[in-house]
């Protein structure tokens, strides 16, 4: 079977290359066809966990109370916030925003209601609701009810006055909504038990409407944000502004992806074609890599379109690695054939070529499977964007392995070998040395790795998953500035929802008069004052027993040094009391005033902290995303424990959720999937160390090399207080992964020179001055091309370029130190 193959594969490539050749090429033209289709992801679901049961709960709460899909812009004025001149600037701002086709409302200082301006009653707000606009209105006054407003201090106002922030609410899409509701009613079905055969085919229906109509949507949502930059920048000679929101990071973060793969793409081409010429000084071995680099790229890109995968952030970077992945390859048959044509160099083309194939297609295979396996291990990670990253370059080396075995030979078949090249170059001396170094300090070497793998153990153990979400992004970046402003002047960035259920006892009691039938009977609610029977009488929060434990909860998450504005009914009850001269308020009046309160004011103090039946309540918090002490796990089990303890409640009644919880979930899954992803791909590399030299001892000597590496490079993270993200998790496994070509490249030929003389220290220096260049270049290669990612503006890509690079360099002085050392000292050869 093992002979047939090689003798088809020869028949194709060396007696047939312009057929074999011509339809290499027409598959990935075919592939090509789909690159229109390839499209960019960087909503919310790319930073969240797979079946996350928070998201789910996250997503109902967003769907009581409202989306915290909107856009925030905060505004500073050179001059006097609440002066003519800037008033009228923000109401064209604002009448220009509204012009914009999705956006549905743009909330502003000119138009909230005001109580205290000069101060009114319940009778003259039913009359009318009194805006900054309205006749009559102190502007005065307005400014000192802005800076101390229990609602828009610190939110709609900096407490200095200084500056204010606009809301811009887009319009709420139900296509949009009842396709995801439907996918992932469907999705959640299937994860319980297996569905019908018209439920599949209704769930890939779904799917497939789903995600062109968001890609439709987005690409719409992207034109908007774009449209109302334009508005921001016709008023920056008025004030400096900054636009916030989750939409609005969306979008940058795609024209981050897209830069990124630009720059990405041509940038590692530009490197590799100095590189080649700088190893090769050949055109033919800059012009041939460069081709079959480039139609891998391109056919991957193409089967992005044709799958429908979405490039995330996390997988942005494929295109710079699948190069790399590719040019290592083909610069291992490069140097094999300079090898066999400078021992040989009056040998036939064909000749040449059939030998340097034979010689390299079984290590070649291996290295690209322990490749495909590395990051496959990604599949395990839980996160959407790391294991579609883990698919995409899966297929990507695959591809590599392909078009390099079926394009470099039968194109070569076209030309002649020309003259052979001097085999004396400094790339023989670096080897060399190291060969030497072993060999005179062979027991130091060993003592200097030991000594290395305790300071790597050490570095380990003080990795965390702790990190700011503005962090990802450079100080020069919008969504980095916008996020300190809101943090420093308007009460904070992310979004932290505390909601609060009835105890037990509460649904028994109401279980217990439904079975009495008592709801039924009128007498039980008769009363002298026709209000009494109101929400105060029937909810279990809004009432004056429960309202005063409802403040000491508001107080208490207020007072919390990572938390800036809160929100709640108790916010509202502040208002409530002004409103009612200062006077406390009783159940009757709290039902007379919820009753009487106009539907306008309802939406803006109650729909938001408070369901319909008040048995439920949110506290809106915001915390500060630039705070560089925040624990977001250590705050989430703070919140928990003291309103259990502190306040009594049952553990069931609180529940917390917003994108805090939902990142902090993604972050601490982390750990575990680093350790899964490390597992899983150490054990598949010791596995097929095992079957490819069918030997346990040499593939347990194979193997400490790449666990340097990568233990080496999570040290270094844990020294340098690098945190894990969903960037920095993948680069353990991609070490191992990449790493590993040179071990088993190595050992291969170690295995080949070995019975020439059975003389250990003799083979190593043999393969020191072969394959030892081969590995020299790729590792070059690799660490160059991994160090353009440091031209991003999403920080986690600079991080894992700069320490994949240096893993690369530790992993090739291990293959060159460690592993020959091992191989000396125990022998596995016979």
């Amino acid at each position: 079977m093992k002979t047939s193959l090689k003798l088809i594969y020869k028949q194709l490539v060396l007696e047939r290359p312009a057929t074999t050749l011509f339809i290499t090429l027409l598959f990935a033209t075919f592939l090509g066809i789909f690159i229109n289709e390839f499209k960019l992801d960087a909503t919310s679901d790319s930073l969240v966990l797979e079946n996350d049961e928070d998201l789910r709960y996250y997503r109902s709460i967003r769907a009581r109370y409202g989306s915290d899909d909107y856009l925030i812009i905060t505004y500073t004025p050179y001059s006097d916030l609440f002066s003519k001149q800037i008033l009228d600037d923000i109401r064209t701002l604002k009448s220009e925003l509204e012009q914009i086709t999705r956006v549905e409302s743009v909330t502003s200082i000119l138009d909230v209601p005001l109580i205290n301006s000069p101060k009114i009653n319940l009778s003259q707000l039913q009359e009318s609701i009194p805006t900054l606009t309205s006749p009559g209105m102190d502007v005065i006054l307005a400014e000192k009810e802005f800076r101390e407003s229990p609602l828009y201090s610190n939110h709609l106002v900096s407490q200095d006055g200084k500056t204010t922030a606009l809301q811009v609410i887009f319009k709420h899409d139900e296509t949009y909504q009842n396709l995801r509701e439907k996918r992932d009613s469907l999705r959640e079905k299937r994860l319980l038990k297996t569905l019908t055969v018209q439920e599949n085919r209704e769930l890939d229906e779904v799917s497939t409407q789903f995600k062109y109509y968001s890609d439709a949507l987005l690409d719409q949502e992207q034109a908007d944000i774009a449209a109302i930059r334009k508005a921001l920048h016709n008023h920056r000679n008025k004030a400096e502004m900054h636009l916030g929101g989750i939409p609005m990071i969306v979008s940058d973060i795609i024209d981050y992806i897209r830069h990124d793969i630009r720059v990405f793409g041509l940038g590692v081409l530009c490197f590799l074609v100095i590189l080649l010429t700088v190893f090769f000084r050949k055109p033919r071995w800059v012009i041939l890599p460069m081709i079959i680099c480039s139609i891998a790229a391109l056919s991957m890109i193409g089967i992005l379109g044709l799958m429908e995968w979405r490039v995330t952030v996390v997988s942005s970077n494929f295109i710079s690695l699948l190069l790399i992945i590719t040019l290592s390859l083909t610069v291992h048959l490069i140097v094999r054939y300079q090898e066999l044509h400078s021992a040989n160099p009056e040998i036939q083309q064909k000749l040449i070529l059939w030998e340097t194939l034979r010689s390299k297609a079984q290590p070649a295979f291996f290295t690209a499977i322990t490749t495909m396996v590395a990051f496959g291990s990604l599949l395990v990670s839980g996160i959407r964007p790391v294991i579609d990253f883990g698919w995409m370059m899966v297929f990507g080396v695959a591809l590599a392995f392909i078009f390099s075995f079926l394009i470099f030979p039968t194109t070569l078949m076209f030309l002649t070998p020309g003259q052979p090249r001097s085999q004396r170059d400094f790339t023989g001396a670096i080897t060399t040395f190291f060969a030497n170094l072993i060999r005179r300090n062979g027991n130091v070497v060993l003592i200097a790795y030991v000594f290395l793998m305790i300071l790597s153990v050490i570095g380990i153990t003080s990795l965390t998953v702790e990190n700011r979400f503005i962090d990802y992004f450079k100080e020069s970046t919008e969504i980095h500035q916008g996020m300190v402003k809101l943090d420093r002047e308007l009460g904070g960035t992310t979004p932290l929802d505390v909601i609060l259920e009835p105890d037990q006892s509460y649904y028994e009691y109401i279980n217990e008069l439904a079975d009495e039938d008592l709801f039924d009977d009128e007498s039980a609610y008769e009363s002298t004052d026709e209000e009494s029977a109101g929400i105060s009488g029937t909810s279990y929060w809004f009432n004056v027993f429960q309202l005063e434990t409802v403040e000491q909860i508001h107080q208490y998450l207020e007072q919390l040094p990572e938390t800036g504005k809160v929100l709640s009914i108790a916010t509202t009850m502040k208002l409530l009391t002004q409103i009612n001269n200062d006077e406390p308020l009783d159940n009757i009046s709290l039902a007379v005033m919820h009753k009487r309160l106009p539907e306008s004011i309802k939406k803006t103090l109650f729909d938001p902290y408070m369901s319909e039946d008040g048995n439920q309540l949110r506290f809106a918090i915001r915390v500060f995303e630039s705070d560089v002490t925040l624990q977001r796990q250590a705050l989430i089990d703070k919140i928990r424990i003291d309103l259990s303890e502190k306040f009594g409640l049952e553990k069931k009644q609180i529940n917390l959720t917003g994108m805090l919880v939902l990142y902090n979930n993604m972050l601490q899954s982390l750990f575990q999937s680093q350790i899964l992803t490390i597992g899983v791909v150490f054990l598949a590399i010791m596995l097929m160390f095992m079957v490819l030299f069918r030997s346990v001892k040499i593939a347990a000597i194979a193997i400490i090399p790449n666990i340097v590496a990568a233990a080496f490079v999570l040290g270094l993270m844990g020294w340098l207080d690098i945190h894990l993200d969903i960037m920095t998790i993948t680069i353990a496994a991609i070490t191992i992964g990449i790493a590993v070509d040179d071990t088993i490249h190595y050992i291969h030929r170690f295995m080949e020179e070995y019975p020439k003389d059975h003389d250990y220290w003799a083979t190593v220096r043999r393969c020191h001055a072969s394959i030892g260049k081969a590995m020299y270049y790729t590792t070059v290669t690799i660490t160059l091309g991994f160090s353009i990612l440091a031209l991003s503006n999403f920080i986690p890509t600079i991080y894992f370029g700069l320490l994949t690079g240096f893993a690369m360099i530790v992993a090739l002085i291990a293959d060159l130190t460690l592993l020959p050392l091992l191989l000396v000292k125990f022998k596995p050869l016979k």
